[in-house]
């Protein structure tokens, strides 16, 4: 371990939960914990975010391995590896040499998030856009449902450049292989508008020049509320 990444995972580990410090971490959470780490370490100490990171310690079979929280005004990046084979599967189907890229961007993403929540702007529009209408004949909840649908996949959309942005920032070389990782993810058993129907916005994020800005979410932002013309 590098000595910027030990420094990195210490921090991680002091803003654990004090549930999760009280455990014993399994593998795969610390293999987890120590990727994302340079990330929180960027988000407390850069960004200023109110960040914490939670380790579920009951089984969580289904969940997301990495989500993002809201809590009392404060960022909870969560994990969720116990009992749930989701963890393994997703670090298995990167390959090894994009692996430390590409939880570093999994992370960022969900500080995305984070600041959307931290604006008060989850699921809003920016000014000047409007969010359109559901398709006519459907029924109330089913008409709630395709708003909430299409207000995910934005929000999504954004988390996914503020990955790709890290990426750029921080990865650069590898940024070309990192998106076609994450395009690649997306198009897997693709439901064309559904919640992570983020394509879009990676069809404009394909050159890394396309993400600049003094922050990752800055750089997002531009190109975020480009996609969201067409």
């Amino acid at each position: 371990m590098s000595r910027r990444l030990f420094f990195a995972f210490a921090l991680v580990a002091a803003a654990l939960s004090p549930a999760a410090r009280s455990a014993d971490l399994t593998p795969l959470e610390t293999r987890w914990l120590q990727g994302v780490a340079p990330v929180v370490m960027h988000a407390r100490q850069v960004l200023a975010l109110p960040l914490d990171v939670v380790v579920q310690p009951q089984d969580t079979p289904g969940a997301a391995p990495l989500a993002l929280g809201f809590v009392d005004g404060r960022c909870k990046l969560v994990l969720s590896l116990r009992g749930n084979p989701e963890g393994q599967r997703q670090l298995d189907a990167v390959e090894p040499a994009l692996l430390v890229a590409s939880l570093e961007l999994m992370a960022a993403h969900e500080l995305g998030h984070c600041r959307r929540y931290l604006d008060g702007a989850w699921f809003r529009m920016p000014a000047g856009f409007k969010a359109g209408t559901a398709p006519a004949g459907l029924a109330p909840d089913l008409r709630q449902a395709w708003l909430d649908m299409r207000s995910t996949r934005r929000e999504e959309g954004y988390g996914d450049l503020v990955g790709l942005a890290w990426t750029r920032e921080h990865h650069p070389a590898l940024y070309t292989r990192v998106h076609a990782w994450l395009a690649k993810e997306r198009a897997a058993e693709l439901i064309p508008g559904s919640h992570h129907d983020t394509l879009d916005w990676l069809v404009l994020a394909s050159a890394p020049e396309s993400l600049h800005g003094r922050t990752i979410f800055e750089a997002a932002d531009r190109l975020w509320q480009h996609g969201l013309k067409d």
